[in-house]
């Protein structure tokens, strides 16, 4: 792994802004004190530019869509986008290991196991979003080239896929600096954009809404279940908030590293799925983008269109930077830019599936429903340990591979860890309800979708007995 002095401190602390455009040299190696710069307060636009987000509109006109009040959707809205304070929490790491998540991760997880578990979220799960993401940037792209006069053929619909996919995987090849730069100006520009969108549908909104067919009792806590588990798998999923904290000061407030993560993140959020979820009140949101586009200006709508690949750009560098951070976390003798390309190959054909084969608003809830088996116990376990170690990680030991050293547990694999993952999984799994299959404890407890608290509550029991149990967590 190189040490070659990265360019990502100088961005941070506003020192020669040709800097942020160039590229990032470092991978999961750690990151010198002397490398090091800024304020946690940088992290506010670093999470908010990818999650002022078309997806968050779609989302939230599916709570809608569900046969939910206005009322109760917002209420879900705001309760499930809480879990961005286990996103916030666990990027506190980042300043204290000075290394990626997916390195900090061998704490809970042991050197060799943290492996099994990287290809299964850093990799495959990663390739998911990269995948779910550009399938929403794609379906907008593809609109705006059929408006333009272009044929509305598989050919197209290809082309304007992969170019969305080069330009975001450009992003995350330039790194850390590049992002932290760029997302603050485009936190800006997208927010305005996404308030145009906001004045149209509320002058369109019916505040009086309610469904043809109010749901009640049963179906009523069915849907609610089912609503928080979409809009909360959004959170889970970000288990890389380390990654973008990592060239901060060592001595950088936690709380602070936590608070601006999570509130840059919460905040576009809510609002966004908000608007999504006022929309639905009066347009036909089935097809999200023909509903909004018919109540904005002829002229705005290319530049909507726009913001939402920019968007989708934002969010899907930040997460192809990550994964191939785990790709070298796992071991496999690949450069950070290497990475990136193996990954975004992966995603651009699974969003060639999804955009060509299935149907998209089918594969957003489906994808964001199962996600949470995994994402969330693995969100669980991180947080424990955090918190069981009071953040007090070592860098250099957790980079060391060789037997016999702090998080090599036994024969390389932390078993406390493992077992909660499998166990919160389980758990998880068996209150799933989706469209295609619904679990056999949610079916007998009337198609209630418990499957985020179930799985985040067991996993967090499981690892922290177990730890303390087999001692392999020493008391801070």
């Amino acid at each position: 792994m190189t040490t070659q002095p990265t360019t990502a401190a100088g961005a941070l602390e506003g020192q020669g802004s040709e800097r942020s455009g160039q590229l990032e040299t470092r991978g999961i190696d750690l990151i010198p004190a002397d490398e090091r710069g800024g304020r946690p307060r940088q992290l506010f636009a670093v999470w908010a530019a990818p999650n002022v987000s078309y997806l968050s509109l779609v989302v939230g006109a599916t709570l809608i869509l569900m046969g939910l009040t206005l009322p109760q959707a917002i209420g879900i809205i705001l309760a499930g986008n809480l879990l961005w304070i286990c996103t916030g929490v666990i990027a506190a790491s980042g300043p204290a290991a000075g290394t990626s998540g997916s390195v900090i991760s061998r704490a809970f997880h042991g050197v060799i196991g943290n492996k099994f578990v990287l290809v299964l979220t850093g990799w495959l799960i990663a390739a998911a979003y990269l995948a779910l993401n550009w399938s929403a940037a794609s379906v907008a792209g593809i609109g705006l080239a059929t408006r333009m006069g272009l044929p509305d053929n598989a050919a197209v619909h290809a082309t304007v896929i992969v170019l969305i996919a080069a330009a975001t995987l450009l992003i995350a090849i330039y790194g850390y600096a590049t992002i932290v730069r760029l997302y603050t100006a485009l936190s800006v520009l997208l927010t305005v954009v996404f308030v145009v969108v906001t004045g149209y549908v509320l002058a369109e909104t019916d505040w009086s809404y309610a469904p043809a067919e109010p749901l009640k009792g049963g179906a009523l806590v069915a849907a609610i279940g089912v609503g928080f588990a979409i809009i909360a798998s959004t959170p889970l999923s970000y288990s890389n908030s380390p990654d973008l904290a990592r060239y901060l000061p060592r001595d950088s407030s936690p709380f602070a590293v936590a608070g601006w993560t999570a509130l840059g993140a919460y905040v576009p959020s809510v609002l966004f799925t908000t608007v999504g979820a006022l929309a639905a009140t009066t347009l036909d949101m089935t097809d999200p983008q023909a509903a909004l586009e018919g109540i904005l200006p002829g002229w705005f709508v290319p530049v909507f269109v726009i913001a939402v690949v920019v968007n989708t750009m934002a969010n899907n560098g930040m997460t192809a930077y990550s994964a191939s951070l785990s790709i070298q976390s796992v071991g496999v003798r690949l450069a950070r830019i290497p990475a990136v390309l193996t990954i975004g190959i992966l995603g651009t054909a699974m969003t060639l599936y999804a955009i060509l084969v299935w149907d998209f608003l089918t594969s957003v809830n489906t994808m964001l429903q199962l996600v949470v088996v995994v994402t969330g116990p693995a969100m669980a376990v991180a947080v424990t340990d955090l918190v069981m170690r009071r953040n007090r990680y070592n860098g250099a030991d957790l980079i060391g591979e060789e037997r016999g050293g702090p998080f090599w547990y036994h024969r390389g694999v932390h078993w406390s860890g493992i077992l909660a993952l499998v166990s919160g999984g389980v758990a998880a799994l068996m209150w799933v309800n989706t469209t295609f299959w619904t679990a056999p404890l949610a079916r007998v407890m009337g198609d209630v979708d418990l499957s985020i608290p179930a799985g985040m509550v067991v996993a967090a029991a499981v690892y922290w007995a177990a730890a303390r149990i087999l001692r392999t967590v020493p008391r801070p």
